[in-house]
C-alpha cells in the first residue's frame, strides 16, 4: 500500500534531483549569484527572527509586570496570599523529630 508519506518522499526526492541537475548546469557566475542571494535571504531571516524574539521577550516582560499590577489592584492581599502559599515557610522541627524517634521495642 502506498501512503501519503511515500508519495511525499518521492516528490521531495524528485524535486531534490531536479534542483541538483539545475545547479550542475549553471555557470559559475550563476552559482555564485544564487549562493549570494541565498545568504542574503538567510541573513534577513535571521535578523527578523532575532527582532521577533526580542519583541516577544519585551512583550512577556511587560505582560508579567502589568499582570502583577492588575492583580495587586483588584486583589490587594494577593502578594501576601501568594507568599503564604509559595514562600519559604520556617520549619518548626516537629516533622524532623517525629521521623527520627525510635519505634517502641516489643
Amino acid at each position: 500500500m502506498v501512503s501519503n508519506k511515500h508519495i511525499a518522499t518521492f516528490i521531495l526526492g524528485a524535486l531534490a534531483g531536479l534542483a541538483a541537475g539545475k545547479y550542475a548546469s549553471m555557470s559559475d557566475e550563476e552559482k555564485e549569484k544564487m549562493m549570494s542571494n541565498l545568504k542574503e535571504k538567510a541573513n534577513n531571516l535571521k535578523e527578523e527572527a532575532t527582532k521577533s524574539a526580542n519583541q516577544a521577550k519585551d512583550y512577556f516582560t511587560e505582560l508579567a509586570s502589568k499582570g502583577a499590577d492588575t492583580l495587586k489592584e483588584h486583589f490587594p492581599g494577593a502578594e501576601k496570599w501568594m507568599h503564604d502559599i509559595f514562600g519559604n515557610k520556617p520549619t518548626d522541627g516537629t516533622a524532623a523529630t517525629d521521623a527520627t524517634q525510635e519505634a517502641p521495642k516489643s
